[in-house]
């Protein structure tokens, strides 16, 4: 009897362990075909969740991804922390994906929209969504959505979708600490593919572009050897290849912790 009350208690504990791994939040809104690398097929994974029942995650921030307020439009607390295929070293942050639920009997098999927004350091699978709270209840039928939460560990279905995020345009926050031969800088909000994998400043009065490197998350950074000019143009490429210029969008006057938004955004 000993061992059978100790082993439900392990259990317990791994489950409690599972479900506090990550931060989350995102409702991305409406999207479209799109030539990018969204996969037509379904594929299967597992979910948990973790944080508030109906929260965007313990702090409503993008944890390994560095996003703000993910409680907040578009995020809008359906966001996922994902392992490391989906999460890609945090190339993978900003990433949209549709998610649905299967075999229990409170999934309501609708398709809900989520955006990976941190890293799933303990995986259950080969691929892992650990969801916030409130995504994971959307999956469910009306009024089971704390059912299925009981549930804990579930599977689903799941693909990449462009994301959309209707109303805004590429976004910039400059990131605390920054200063003229260090600039780092959040990029946010980048329609498509949602993800970038290279960031390229241009100094003003100047001709080339210098590349910037990850620093973690979505959050790129420039070591400079000299004192930087602003103000700044930034160039970002996503995953698919494709270019943006967001042209001297970092003023002459910038400052740490202030949010810049470009006037350019990837077309669907």
């Amino acid at each position: 009897m000993a061992f059978s009350i100790s082993k439900k208690a392990a259990v317990a504990a791994l489950f409690s362990f599972l479900v506090v791994t990550c931060v989350a939040g995102a409702r991305p809104g409406n999207f479209s075909a799109s030539d990018f690398t969204a996969d037509p097929n379904w594929e299967a994974a597992r979910a948990t969740w973790y944080g508030a029942p109906t929260g965007a995650g313990p702090d409503d921030d993008g944890g390994a991804c560095g996003f703000k307020n993910t409680n907040q439009y578009p995020f809008s607390s359906m966001t996922s922390c994902g392992n490391e295929p989906i999460f890609k070293d945090g190339k993978g942050c900003g990433s949209c994906y549709q998610i649905r639920c299967v075999n229990h009997p409170a999934c309501s098999g609708n398709p809900e929209t989520v955006i990976i927004t941190d890293m799933n350091y303990y995986p259950v699978s080969k691929y892992h969504f650990d969801l916030s709270g409130t995504a994971f209840g959307a999956m469910a039928k009306p009024g089971q959505n704390d059912q299925l939460r009981h549930a804990g560990i579930i599977d689903i279905q799941f693909k990449r979708v462009p994301c959309n995020f209707p109303g805004l345009k590429v976004t910039f926050h400059v990131e605390e600490g920054s200063n003229p031969v260090y600039f780092a800088v959040l990029v946010e909000y980048e329609d498509g593919d949602g993800d970038v994998v290279q960031v390229d400043l241009m100094e003003a009065n100047s001709q080339s572009w210098t590349p910037m490197r990850e620093s973690w998350g979505s959050i790129w950074r420039l070591d400079s050897n000299h004192r930087l000019t602003a103000p700044f143009s930034l160039r970002i490429t996503n995953e698919s290849g494709k270019q943006l210029v967001a042209s001297q969008v970092i003023p002459a006057n910038w400052a740490p912790m202030a949010v810049y938004r470009s006037f350019v955004q990837y077309s669907s």
